[in-house]
């Protein structure tokens, strides 16, 4: 591989999700700002959604590890459940402790118990649930049942769903528009803009160990920018396999043509037209 070649200690282009990695791009920040304003503010419902691959598991990872000791949290990373597994799995987030053969209605009872008591220690429950999308309807009619717990100050859950477009098309369901009229923050997740690219390459590279010249050169990173339209996880495939594409090459740095070779390896990016003049 090409650590040592460009004096890496790990590959700086993953997709999997690493706060360690994690770049303030104006979008993020943005976002970030808007959920801890919302659960601060006591908020019942926040929405963040965004498309495949800007970054919203990396924000909620983001997100949760910013919440101090004021609050309890949970994270459903998979909300494709019937409501009474999802009750299930939100009671195991909570250290609730419940026997199998719970019914819906007890299910909710022990939840409510749970988060009055964490309400008299003064403590504030978020819970996260990424791919919000493929939620069912049913499941969200119970998100909402549990919305209503509250005291005469506070609500005594707050939830954040994280989601890919489709989940606004999912909430304007009529069947779930009360829920629909209680997302309070909401928050469209974007891409790099255009002169965040090169920082976010460099900021990357540099986590990752290098500490030489510019890798990318000017053109190699308008044209990533151009493919992928900023979107995070299109612009590391490229970009790691750009650098494969240098090394390959004995080249210490990355030039368009590289990253030409790195499109036409890539599933979902197809080259502009100027690129072939």
């Amino acid at each position: 591989m090409y650590l040592h070649h460009f004096g890496l200690n790990e590959l700086p282009f993953g997709i999997t999700p690493d706060t360690s990695f994690a770049f303030s791009t104006t979008a993020h920040q943005e976002a970030l700002n808007t959920l801890l304003i919302a659960v601060k503010s006591g908020e019942g419902f926040i929405k963040i959604t965004g498309e495949v691959g800007t970054g919203k598991t990396l924000l909620c990872r983001r997100f949760l590890s910013a919440l101090d000791g004021e609050f309890v949290t949970a994270f459903l990373p998979n909300p494709y459940l019937e409501p009474r597994t999802l009750l299930m799995a939100l009671a195991e987030e909570l250290g609730v402790e419940l026997p199998r053969d719970a019914d819906q209605y007890h299910l909710l009872k022990s939840l409510s118990l749970t988060l009055v008591g964490f309400a008299e220690q003064r403590k504030s429950v978020v819970v996260c649930l990424d791919e919000a999308q493929a939620m069912p309807l049913e499941t969200m009619e119970v998100l909402r049942l549990l919305s209503n717990l509250e005291t005469e100050k506070r609500k005594l859950l707050q939830l954040v769903l994280f989601g890919q477009p489709e989940l606004d098309t999912k909430l304007a369901n009529p069947s779930v528009r009360q829920l629909r009229q209680r997302i309070s923050f909401s928050y469209r997740l974007g891409g790099l803009k255009r002169n965040e690219m090169e920082l976010y390459l460099a900021h990357r590279l540099h986590v990752a160990g290098h500490r030489g010249e510019r890798v990318f050169k000017p053109g190699a990173s308008r044209l990533i920018h151009k493919v992928t339209s900023g979107t995070p996880r299109l612009v590391n495939i490229l970009a790691h396999k750009a650098l494969l594409s240098a090394y390959g090459e004995g080249r210490q740095q990355v030039s368009a043509g590289h990253v030409k070779t790195a499109i036409g390896d890539t599933e979902g990016v197809r080259m502009p037209r100027w690129a072939f003049w």
